[in-house]
């Protein structure tokens, strides 16, 4: 079932590996961001929960016999399942019984409320992530420096990229939303179509509980302010309660969780490695959208706006490369992290693979910075206790320049449109 317009993704390939080798796929992630489109490159049938012709019968059928709805030429797209809980439970039944790999593709842009499935899947159901479109799918990055590469041990890299400072910022405000990438007119309008979809609709039915709509977007704006930054809840708090004085600890984190089962916010987790000498690392989370464009589209600010404020630019800079960093790593087994401890070095993001390698990567969107950047990834790279762990596979500073070289020092410099998986 293969849309003609189709844009190829990253993660295309990881889907129909993970098809043969597990008798279902969950593929989760924010709306919008290509889920089914990609589910359908493979899918041979599907049932559409929210068409509104056959959603409701769909959703009937579901409560009385949800074993009909599994029919059908595998792989079987259950598109938003999370609308019908209960198809959890029957397609891994229909796992055992089938005992066949591939049968199932689930998409899902939320996480159901707690408890409404009787097992986990584990074993049955294999998941994916997937996020907006990174610069490499969009075209816009040449994809002529690969992270695989990097891991592997080919280092030496010579070459350019095309995209200039104002390009990058048109980016981050467009955003990786596939219908943004592909419209030629009022693209950054889509973020905010998005953003204001959250806050009217979305975040209510997430866990069935009303919330403030004005209150989601304070929350959101003060997330946006505070972006690639270790912000705890108390100053996310502070900042709310200028205007929102009766917000309590217990509300936010409730919104904070409908708005991470919507897979609005992502993030990014700290990484603690072995020190060859004891040091307290930072737990803090960063804060992070799993887009820049939600952080734009809240303030309200566009590409000229953005680059009349170079500091803000260069959080959202290092939005934009996580975003990228993580399509690039999950394609390859891994995740993305950061580092921070109590002698307050920093690494703005840490790429870990799961077979143990890792790479540190300082964010600088100028080219004025690249030197002490790569001093701190040298310091990091020298705290760590090679006999406990594998030493960094490659240090990189990510950047909004032009051009991609190994320095002396063996630092990587690597522009964000030179960058793929």
């Amino acid at each position: 079932m293969k849309a003609s317009t189709y844009i190829s993704r990253v993660n295309d390939k990881l889907l129909k590996i993970l098809l043969e080798s597990s008798g279902a796929v969950l593929v989760e992630g924010a709306k919008w961001c290509g889920k089914t489109e990609s589910s359908l490159q493979i899918a041979k049938s599907v049932v559409y929960f929210q068409d509104p012709d056959e959603g409701p019968g769909y959703l009937a059928m579901a409560d009385i016999k949800p074993s009909l709805l599994l029919e059908g030429d595998p792989p079987i797209l259950l598109d938003e399942w999370q609308m019908a809980p209960v198809i959890w439970d029957a397609v891994r039944f229909a796992v055992d019984k089938r005992g066949l790999l591939g049968q199932f593709i689930l998409t899902g842009s939320s996480t159901p409320k707690d408890n409404v499935t009787s097992h986990s899947g584990t074993g049955r159901i294999a998941r994916m992530i997937m996020r907006p479109m990174s610069l490499y799918e969009s075209l816009e990055s040449n994809g002529s420096v690969s992270l695989k590469d990097l891991f592997n041990g080919k280092a030496d890299i010579a070459s350019k990229s095309t995209l200039t400072i104002e390009q990058i910022a048109n980016a981050i405000c467009r955003g990786g939303w596939p219908a943004a990438v592909t419209s030629a007119k009022q693209s950054a309008r889509i973020a905010m179509n998005y953003v204001d979809a959250i806050v009217n609709f979305d975040i209510h039915r997430v866990d069935d509980i009303e919330k403030d709509p004005e209150r989601v977007r304070v929350l959101l704006q003060s997330l946006a302010r505070n972006i690639s930054t270790m912000a705890t809840s108390k100053t996310i708090m502070e900042d709310m309660q200028v205007n929102e004085s009766s917000i309590t600890d217990k509300t936010l984190n409730s919104y904070l969780n409908a708005l991470r089962r919507l897979f609005v916010i992502e993030d990014v987790p700290a990484w603690q490695p072995s020190l060859r000498s004891k040091t307290a690392i930072r737990t803090t989370n960063k804060r992070q959208f799993v887009d820049p464009s939600i952080a734009t589209a809240t303030m309200r600010t566009n590409a000229k706006g953005i680059l009349r404020d170079f500091e803000t630019f260069g959080f959202l800079f290092e939005s934009l490369c996580t975003r990228d960093l993580r399509v690039y790593a999950q394609a390859n087994d891994g995740g993305v992290f950061h580092y921070r401890d109590k002698s307050e070095l920093e690494c703005d993001l840490v790429i870990k693979l799961h077979d143990g390698r890792w790479a540190a990567v300082e964010v600088k969107l100028g080219m004025k910075q690249i030197d002490e950047a790569a001093a701190n990834l040298l310091r990091l790279s020298e705290k760590v206790d090679k006999e406990k762990m594998n030493s960094p596979s490659f240090l990189m500073v990510l950047t909004g320049g032009k051009v991609a070289y190994k320095r002396p020092d063996g630092v990587l410099v690597v522009p964000i449109g030179c960058l793929k998986d």
